[in-house]
């Protein structure tokens, strides 16, 4: 063994540089994963224990908050034997570990509730003080803890917290503004729309999209004036706004949907243009029809989509001075308005157009 050991040492003496050096390579590469196999190994241990204490801590939890709300009265005052579960699950919340089991446990209960049982959840979340805690996330500088907090007291329905959750609008990450919207639009319902007053950041499709669901689902409400933020500087906001017209039926917001067909965005100008054909508005045609030329493609393609189902007589000298338009979209749909006056009107479309090549074109396309 020694011969053996010296033999080696006398090899890597005498080795060249560069296998020396793989040689030591190796051996620190070798202690690195050994020392990780053990951190890892540790750490499993670790969440394994971490998970067995939550297991049993939750069914405590669960076991004191159940006795909690069958302890009460008929005259609605706290019992001996809740004031001594809120007192332990109190103390218990001043462990950031504790304090998150406890407000999982208590949403839980609280989704699977109702009634008397679900108030009593409400108010044993007030007596031990997760409130507080939940609160204070809102003057942390991490994102994360900020984001965390909202979503907390927006699912236990926090309404007393409204001023300081909307300091935080125009946070610069989207998670807290998603939940900050969330909290607003669920809690407050249209009157949490008051954000987009403030809102200087970008409000993305998907957001949009999201609140209108979220809106749509609150039967029975009084809608406000959308119009308000139809004027707004924010042209995300305008566009929201233009969703909520058109979803909610505002039609009284016509006039100001009018004026959008002037607005510096053609984004905008074409999705007021959409929401005034939702609305069967043939007047503003007149002002698209006036203006067409200095209108963008995209604006005149959707000009003519639209004529194919919002369309009168008074609208074939238009139609025929497009006829040979060179946008392709924009002949298709002259061609389909002029064929549908035809079939309507008695017109003979064959004696409005010379232009035969083009007809053939869009038969065949309209065939294949």
């Amino acid at each position: 063994m020694i011969n053996l050991y010296n033999h080696i040492v006398e090899y890597l003496i005498n080795a060249p540089a560069i296998i020396q050096f793989t040689w030591v390579l190796s051996v620190v590469f070798l202690f690195v994963i050994i020392g990780l196999i053990i951190y890892l190994n540790h750490i499993r241990k670790r969440l394994r224990s971490k998970e067995r204490i939550e297991t049993v801590y939750e069914k405590k939890y669960e076991q004191d908050l159940i006795k909690y709300l069958y302890s009460g009265n008929k005259d609605q005052e706290i019992t001996n034997e809740q004031q001594i579960i809120v007192n332990y699950l109190r103390q218990c919340a001043s462990s950031s570990l504790k304090r998150k089991l406890i407000s999982n446990t208590l949403l839980k209960l609280r989704n699977e509730i109702s009634g008397e049982m679900a108030d009593a959840i409400q108010k044993l979340y007030y007596q031990t003080g997760l409130l507080h805690y939940a609160s204070s996330k809102l003057k942390n500088k991490k994102w994360e803890t900020i984001a965390s907090g909202i979503k907390e007291l927006a699912q236990f329905e926090i309404k007393e917290v409204h001023d300081e959750v909307l300091l935080h609008v125009n946070h610069p990450k989207r998670e807290v503004r998603l939940e900050i919207q969330r909290y607003l639009v669920k809690l407050f319902r249209f009157e949490g729309l008051e954000f987009l007053n403030l809102l200087v950041c970008r409000l993305t499709e998907w957001d949009q999209i999201r609140l209108i669901e979220i809106l749509k689902k609150f039967e029975n409400q009084e809608t406000p004036d959308f119009s308000v933020w139809l004027e707004s500087s924010n042209n995300s906001v305008v566009s929201f706004s233009l969703k909520l017209t058109k979803t909610f039926n505002q039609y009284e917001a016509k006039d100001t949907l009018i004026k959008l067909l002037s607005h510096s965005d053609p984004a905008i100008r074409i999705e007021a243009l959409e929401v005034l054909s939702h609305f069967g508005d043939i007047e503003s045609f007149i002002i698209l029809k006036n203006d067409f030329n200095q209108r963008t493609i995209e604006e005149q393609e959707v000009i003519f989509k639209i004529m194919e189902s919002l369309y009168e007589i008074s609208d074939v000298p238009f139609i025929l001075d497009h006829i040979n338009n060179e946008n392709f979209e924009i002949k298709t749909s002259a061609l389909k308005i002029l064929k549908a006056i035809d079939d309507d009107e008695g017109y003979h479309l064959k004696t409005l157009t010379n232009n035969i090549e083009f007809l053939e074109k869009t038969n065949l396309n309209n065939a294949s």
